[in-house]
């Protein structure tokens, strides 16, 4: 596995060695010890997740917050995503950047989101996706917050046209980051 540290400090984007033939092909998708020399820490996850969502959703920008701050090793099953991570980390020298990586099925890619970072994704696939991510911490309702998809401050090109765009009422709703 490849790791592939981002402009944001601990966000990391892992490529796997894929091994293929007339068959089919076979990888690794995790193994606990390669992960964290990769990224250079100890994470233990406790809870996995999985979502399909149509072609133009965008899911986001979410994260919990306080003591059930989640870090999440994404990736995706079917289709194509544009992932996506906002660090929220005040002390950071990228406080309020982002980074955009294009997750599918066939680059078999993954990211690894840190603590303290605002996550979400769209979907460019026309067929939809199956978006599946461990977490390092359990999901805590009173925790959920987010930013609002399209806050200025943050510029995020969902590569998705606004008039195609499909976002829950709760998402839309969000606040900007402050």
């Amino acid at each position: 596995m490849k790791f592939i540290e981002t402009k944001l400090k601990g966000c990391y984007v892992m490529e796997p060695n894929v091994f293929e033939d007339s068959r089919g092909y076979f990888f690794e998708s995790f193994h606990q010890q390669q992960f964290e020399d990769g990224i250079g820490k100890a994470v233990h996850f406790v809870q996995d997740n999985q979502s399909f969502s149509q072609y133009g959703v965008i899911r986001g920008l979410h994260f919990q917050k306080g003591e059930y701050a989640q870090a999440k090793l994404v990736r995706v099953l079917q289709g194509t995503v544009l992932d996506v991570a906002v660090d929220l980390r005040k002390d950071s020298a990228t406080y309020g950047q982002h980074v955009a990586v294009e997750l599918s099925a066939e680059n078999k890619k993954q990211m690894f989101i840190p603590r303290g970072f605002a996550h979400g994704f769209s979907v460019l696939s026309e067929a939809g996706a199956v978006f599946y991510y461990k977490c390092d911490n359990f999901y805590h309702k009173a925790a959920e917050d987010g930013i609002v998809y399209n806050d200025e401050q943050l510029g995020i090109d969902w590569q998705i046209p606004q008039e195609e765009m499909k976002i829950s009422e709760k998402d839309y709703l969000l606040k900007i980051l402050k």
